[in-house]
């Protein structure tokens, strides 16, 4: 499939983005299944292989993998004006209802809430199993590399979180130059972003001068929204594996100075599981609670701006430098072993935690099954399967 050219219409990537903004449940993994299924499948923005090796990147980049894969997708499609726009829809509506939450408001609340998130989480194991079936057949077509996804869902299930996706991706590559030396095997494509190697030396000296100076100009400020952007900055250039794995650097920056109650953090993180995009919003909610805003809606500004803003930067910095790269033999090898790896992530991620802390029952069995047989047999559309579900696990 040729690659798309850059600056396609905005309005396309808004629709798209805010669509996925409004129904992607069930956290980072069944976002990149989302994106597969509405971009890849039926937009064909890019290929299969391209996809996966942007997957890969942005597991092995620190920062919400899924919310830079969506940046890229954006950018791809339409430069730095896409990026943005495609930011801001798949993240805003998840940001604004955590934000109506830290403003008293109710969210998923009522006798019929239990039934409705789990509905929505039944279809996150739809929707990740259909991708990692997907994925597997055109990433893991021989016994090398699925023997490389093998061991990335080993990596994954014994090793720490975070540490496990990137232990199983830099085997992968590994594995992939040892086993696939072969200068014909094919890249993906579609990976032009238009980022020259200038502007990506500018945003990794932008992510590091960041990380190195804030914490000291903090020090010598420590009131107010500099001392707020400082903690949600780090905590998004120091995570590994996903929204999850910030949620214990975060209670760190903002439980611990007394700037969050520890049940409103509780809170906030119970009420992220049950909203649609990316589970770093829950830094609009604790930013809007936190002491040193000036108002609640400064302080989720500075909170969204500074979590996301590091993953995004180093993912602008490497971009142009792998894309020269990418065409070499040995880094089609190392890709091939990291997709191979990444299929594995995602087959480890349905068994834990979606399915271990979804499926509870032989009627939530089915109730899956049927939702994935909708998705994959029948072709209907991802708002249907939701309604669907979620009216079956009521009626359960």
């Amino acid at each position: 499939m040729p690659a798309v050219p850059p600056n396609a219409p905005l309005r396309e990537i808004l629709v798209r983005f805010l669509y996925l903004g409004l129904t992607a449940f069930g956290g980072p993994v069944a976002h990149l299944a989302h994106f597969r299924e509405e971009l890849v499948r039926r937009r064909g923005w890019l290929d299969e292989a391209a996809y996966a090796e942007l997957v890969a990147l942005c597991q092995f980049l620190p920062g919400p993998a899924s919310s830079q894969v969506g940046f890229a997708l954006g950018l791809h499609r339409g430069g730095l004006a896409g990026a943005l726009v495609a930011w801001l829809a798949f993240t805003l509506p998840s940001a604004l209802l955590l934000l109506a939450l830290a403003w008293g408001m109710t969210a998923m609340d009522g006798p019929f809430a239990p039934g409705i998130i789990h509905g929505l989480k039944l279809v996150a194991v739809a929707v990740v199993a259909q991708a990692v079936w997907g994925m597997a057949r055109h990433l893991c077509p021989d016994r090398q590399r699925a023997a490389i996804a093998l061991a990335g869902v080993m990596a994954v299930t014994f090793l720490p979180a975070g540490a496990g996706s990137i232990a199983a991706i830099v085997f992968g590559a590994l594995a992939g130059l040892w086993l696939y030396r072969d200068p014909d095997l094919p890249a993906g494509n579609g990976l032009d972003f238009g980022l020259s190697r200038r502007f990506g030396g500018l945003m990794l000296a932008a992510f590091a001068g960041l990380l190195a100076g804030l914490p000291a100009v903090a020090w010598l400020y420590p009131e107010g929204g500099l001392a707020l952007f400082t903690a949600f900055y780090r905590a998004g250039a120091l995570v590994f594996g996903g929204g999850h794995v910030v949620l214990p650097l975060l209670e760190g920056s903002v439980v611990a100075p007394g700037w969050v109650d520890p049940e409103a953090f509780l809170a906030g993180y119970g009420a992220a599981q049950a909203v649609p995009g990316p589970l770093f919003t829950v830094s609009a909610y604790l930013g809007a609670l936190a002491e040193p805003a000036a108002t609640p809606l400064a302080g989720a500004a500075l909170a969204l701006a500074g979590i996301f803003l590091p993953g995004l930067l180093l993912l602008m910095g490497v971009l142009p430098f792998w894309n020269a790269l990418r065409h070499r033999p040995a880094a089609r090898a190392l890709m091939a072993g990291a997709n191979a790896a990444v299929v594995g992530i995602l087959a480890a991620a349905l068994h834990d935690p979606l399915w271990t802390g979804t499926v509870h029952s032989s009627v939530d069995f089915a109730i899956a099954l049927a939702a994935l047989l909708l998705l994959t047999v029948w072709g209907r559309p991802p708002w249907q399967v939701v309604l669907l579900t979620v009216a079956a696990a009521l009626a359960a």
